[in-house]
């Protein structure tokens, strides 16, 4: 687990740091955690003028807006109390952030995630939020794809299954970028001196 760099246009993206998943049993870090070190990534960004983008991920309760597909596990409505798709307090109120909304598990497919980058020159991107190997793992994947440098702040993360996310953390992610903690990220962002 080693990042050697972070290119001057690097973009801090967090994926579903929302009220009920924060609330949720995950592992290896709590809810509250992942909020901590996102907000610390955040503010950091925010002093060197870097971009945040917060990707929020919602869905009508009867399922019919989900991606279409057979699977395994059958779609059920869901009983989700009103505003847990809102992204957590802690991380809202900054009008220069980008705000994403989402209806599949990654960030970029039906998004115009992508443009909001380009359009800023951004050829980096640190991720962070929940879960790991669902909407962490999936932006990543995708984000690889569109040729970007992916940065992933391991302590800044976390899911509902322990050996999901080490899988995510041990074998996936090292294929698709560099993996680190929190203040190894700020360092280089120091060092870096990132831009908009």
């Amino acid at each position: 687990m080693t990042v050697t760099a972070l290119d001057v246009s690097t973009a801090l993206v967090i994926i579903d740091v929302q009220r009920a998943l924060v609330a949720a049993p995950v592992v290896p870090h709590s809810g509250p955690e992942v909020v901590a070190r996102t907000v610390e990534l955040a503010r950091a960004f925010r002093e060197h003028h870097a971009p945040i983008v917060l990707v929020r991920v919602t869905a009508r309760a009867d399922g019919s807006d989900a991606p279409p597909g057979r699977n395994e596990i059958p779609r059920q409505p869901s009983a989700l109390p009103e505003g847990w798709d809102a992204i957590v307090d802690e991380l809202t109120g900054h009008p220069d952030d980008i705000v994403v909304t989402k209806r599949a598990w990654g960030a970029f497919h039906g998004t115009d995630l992508d443009l909001h980058l380009r359009r800023r020159d951004i050829t980096q991107i640190v991720l962070a939020g929940l879960t790991t190997s669902v909407g962490v793992e999936s932006t990543a994947r995708a984000a690889y794809e569109h040729g970007y440098h992916v940065t992933l702040a391991t302590d800044a993360m976390a899911d509902l299954d322990m050996d999901a996310h080490r899988n995510s953390i041990e074998r996936i992610f090292p294929k698709l970028g560099e993996t680190g903690r929190t203040a190894e990220i700020l360092a280089l962002l120091d060092h870096a001196g990132a831009r908009v």
